[in-house]
């Protein structure tokens, strides 16, 4: 049974949060206050896990502003104010179970809905049941005759159908043996049996919040379990009492690790009590060395002693379990309650829901603000959490406003929590309540920055980068390379290797930086740059930063075997010209030549000095030079490299070693 959407009515800020369609999971995104816990309360309360045993209470749940009038908006006859409706799928597997016993047409849909109001025991059932259907199955399967169908041929339900058969006389054997089957089924009907078992595989609703984190020791002898019965500790100031979610949480993780408060109490020799300790240990630490990426040096130990008279109450007498993390780079080891409330919380989650996976059962998750004290790259962990360890099996459904727990893969997956409010005249203004929409176009921009934040980080990662990386100074280098590229391969000549993503960082001084905000993107990172006079301290700053090895490290120049020089020092003189002159429309007398050059910028190294310092002695109305004319002129006028010239032939055989060399670093 899957759930395909849900809506809230009458839950606190919610008045009527429209309806929340929903796949595997969904992220609910919200500014705080906005009602994205009210969303999740609501749901959860259909139909709660004992462990969260949420419940709704009108004076508390009811939108404030309008409970004493409670009865004028909801009359007697339309009973209590519903809370939360729900739409469902049947799966394959519940169809058939319904079709074994009422035959393959009793439902006229797979279809169903759920409901709870205020002051439900349970929530309601609607389903598209075909009776008609139904009884003619139950009589054909008992091989009823068109004698024994006759005085029943007038019921048009299970009941009606029970009732005629009650009041044969004389039943034939065929007409008892319906009557028995009919009267087994609960509620004596078909509908009872359908929503019966509707009821039985109808997933709990599980709620965690950023709050639940595990207790890093408890009293082992004071815990015990009646059969049936939860964990609670009798030894108590006012007696007995019940274990609090952290307390909970270590237990959990006992559990999982494969042993618990019993074995541990029933151990009679250290070396048992050791293997139970580290076996409890190891399990757990080897699942979170897998999804805690921040620190691969933490270890748990989880370590039962007698209590030292000197520790703080209750822990001062009895046998106590404490939970302890080691840093195996620091060699020491600190209580568990001393971490991180990061990492407490991620541990916590790891257990809780790890143990729901090891004990099975129907489950949706309601995951409320889910790390909210990670840094942002263990919040990519917990989202990949999510994707291997629980989407597999249950639907998820998880609230946040950080930009790093929006799968930015699927914006598709996020809905939007707003609180609207809305001005009916001026200065009167007035709310229509939390809203919940799909198409992500809220119109709070701090509703939206989560999505936008969450894009454009993906964006920057993905879009302008890739896992092997050239960072060049500008565009004008990425379009010449590319087009010198596309000529060589055209020629059968050495082009650039198509797993290379040029990206421009904006100057050899920007290199350093973007090196860094990306250094834990795990990317194949080179630079191809320019070098004047000046540069040689960038780049050395470049190369002891070791950010990039020392060979992925290359400037045009020392490639070229030139002084200094740019990426227009690639084309032979001649070349490049012709591509500026048509570039820029010169003509006549204020056409750019190699001659002009030598005479007017004779002092300058650079070919693209060179020029600028020809472009200030044009007229006045004469566009100004920059890098990337030229070279958006070329990426439009590729044919101009076609031509079996001297000068072309020269630009072609430097592009080639520049693209060797580029290439040459992919398997350095």
């Amino acid at each position: 049974m899957k759930l395909d959407s849900f809506r809230v009515t009458n839950f606190r800020s919610v008045e009527d949060s429209g309806e929340i369609t929903l796949g595997d999971m969904i992220c609910l995104v919200g500014k705080n206050e906005a009602g994205k816990t009210a969303l999740l309360h609501a749901l959860a309360g259909l139909n709660p896990h004992p462990a969260t045993p949420i419940a709704y209470d009108k004076e508390r749940d009811y939108p404030r502003r309008y409970l004493n009038d409670y009865r004028g908006r909801h009359p007697e006859d339309d009973g209590e104010a519903v809370v939360v409706t729900t739409q469902w799928t049947l799966s394959p597997r519940d169809i058939a179970a319904l079709a074994a016993q009422l035959g393959p047409d009793c439902l006229r849909s797979g279809q169903v809905t759920l409901t709870r109001r205020y002051e439900d025991k349970a929530f309601t059932i609607e389903a598209s049941v075909n009776l008609q259907a139904i009884i003619e199955h139950l009589m054909a399967g008992h091989e009823l005759d068109q004698d024994e169908r006759a005085p029943l041929a007038e019921a048009r339900s299970t009941d009606e159908l029970r009732k005629a058969l009650e009041g044969l006389s004389e039943p034939t054997d065929a007409q008892a043996s319906l009557l028995k089957q009919i009267t087994a089924l609960p509620g004596k009907n078909a509908i009872g049996f359908v929503y019966g078992y509707i009821r039985s595989v109808t997933p709990q609703l599980m709620y965690f919040s950023h709050y639940d984190r595990m207790s890093g020791q408890m009293r082992v002898d004071d815990i015990v379990r009646s059969d049936g019965e939860p964990y609670h500790s009798p030894v108590h100031p006012h007696g007995s009492k019940k274990l609090n979610v952290g307390e909970k949480v270590f237990l959990d993780f006992l559990e999982f690790a494969g042993t618990s408060v019993e074995e541990i109490k029933e151990s009679k020799t250290y070396e048992s009590l050791n293997a139970k300790c580290e076996s409890a240990s190891n399990a757990i630490t080897d699942q979170l060395r897998e999804y805690w990426t921040q620190n691969a040096f933490l270890e748990i130990e989880v370590r039962v002693t007698k209590a030292e008279p000197n520790d703080p109450a209750p822990f001062d007498t009895g046998v106590i379990a404490r939970a302890r993390v080691k840093n195996t780079l620091h060699r020491v080891s600190v209580p568990f309650s001393e971490r991180s409330a990061g990492f407490i919380w991620f541990f916590s989650f790891l257990v809780k829901f790890a143990q729901v996976s090891k004990d099975g059962g129907n489950l949706l998750l309601l995951l409320d603000e889910p790390g909210l004290t990670l840094h942002g790259k263990a919040q990519a962990d917990l989202l990949r959490y999510f994707d291997d360890k629980l989407v597999n099996n249950h639907q998820v459904v998880f609230s946040t406003h950080s930009p790093f727990m929006v799968p930015p893969e699927d914006l598709t997956l996020s809905r939007i929590v707003e609180d609207q409010i809305e001005q009916k005249r001026p200065g009167f203004w007035t709310t229509k309540g939390t809203k919940v929409r799909d198409d992500v176009l809220a119109t709070d921009p701090d509703t939206l920055f989560p999505l936008q934040a969450a894009l454009g980080y993906d964006v920057t990662q993905a879009l302008f980068i890739g896992k092997h990386t050239l960072l060049v100074e500008g565009p004008g280098d990425l379009v010449f390379l590319k087009a010198l590229s596309a000529q060589l391969k055209r020629r059968k000549r050495t082009a650039l290797d198509p797993r290379w993503t040029i990206c421009p960082a904006g100057g050899l001084d920007k290199i350093q930086s973007f090196v860094s905000l990306f250094k834990g993107a795990k990317l194949h990172l080179a630079v191809m740059s320019d070098r004047a006079q000046g540069d040689k301290r960038k780049l050395e700053q470049l190369r002891a930063a070791g950010a990039i090895p020392e060979n992925r490290i290359m400037n045009y120049p020392d490639v070229l075997g030139l002084p200094e020089g740019d990426v227009e020092d690639v084309f032979d003189p001649e070349a490049y010209l012709a591509i500026v002159n048509a570039a820029y429309g010169l003509k006549g007398r204020n056409v750019l030549t190699v001659a002009k050059l030598d005479k007017e910028a004779a002092g300058a190294v650079r070919l693209v000095k060179r020029v600028e310092a020809a472009f200030k002695l044009l007229p006045a109305d004469t566009p100004e030079f920059d890098h990337f004319t030229p070279a958006d002129w070329l990426i439009r006028n590729p044919a101009v490299l076609d031509e079996r010239i001297p000068a072309i032939e020269t630009t072609l055989d430097n592009a080639e070693k520049i693209i060797r060399a580029i290439n040459g670093a992919l398997s350095g």
